[in-house]
């Protein structure tokens, strides 16, 4: 069992049994999009004295339940699951990944801080994402930020400071297929 010093916020019962059997950690249940002011406010105090981890479904109910989150407290950090490696034979969640897949989305958390204007929206069109959801997916998937729409993505990309030349440079692999 692996030790994990944040608070891991999930969804439901069954992404927190998963949770608890692979580590050792507090976890915080929103049941879904029922996520309360108390719930907030809990997140709210963990923050301050250590970090907090949302490991969401990727579906639109755990989209939502993130930005609710990242509009109340800062500096959360966040765990995207491809949403291929999440699909169960009823539904989309955190319980049907797979414990290798989850422990190394752990690893690669990310977390977003005020919007930085890093890049222009006008720079934005220049990458060629907003008609092109198989490239928006590929440069989502290698900054591991989930499947996201044109301004999901481009809030992102300003939260976590990228550049223009930087995403240019990661989007070459892709161009060159």
């Amino acid at each position: 069992m692996i030790k994990v010093k944040e608070l891991i916020v999930v969804e439901g019962k069954h992404d927190k049994d998963k949770i608890e059997k692979l580590f050792d950690c507090h976890i915080l249940c929103t049941n879904g999009l029922a996520i309360t002011e108390d719930d907030l406010r809990i997140i709210e105090v963990a923050s301050e004295t250590s970090d907090v981890i949302v490991m969401t479904d990727p579906d639109f109910p755990g989209k939502k339940i993130r930005d609710v989150i990242d509009s109340r407290v800062k500096n959360v950090k966040h765990v995207f699951i491809e949403k291929e490696k999440a699909i169960g034979k009823r539904n989309v969640g955190i319980e049907h990944v797979d414990d290798e897949d989850l422990i190394k989305a752990l690893e690669k958390a990310v977390t977003f801080t005020q919007d930085k204007g890093s890049i222009t929206w006008s720079e934005y069109l220049k990458l060629g994402l907003i008609k092109d959801k198989t490239k928006r997916d590929y440069l989502s998937k290698q900054l591991n930020l989930g499947s996201n729409n044109n301004k999901r993505l481009f809030k992102y990309l300003n939260m976590l400071g990228y550049k223009l030349e930087q995403l240019k440079e990661i989007l070459k692999k892709y161009d060159r297929k």
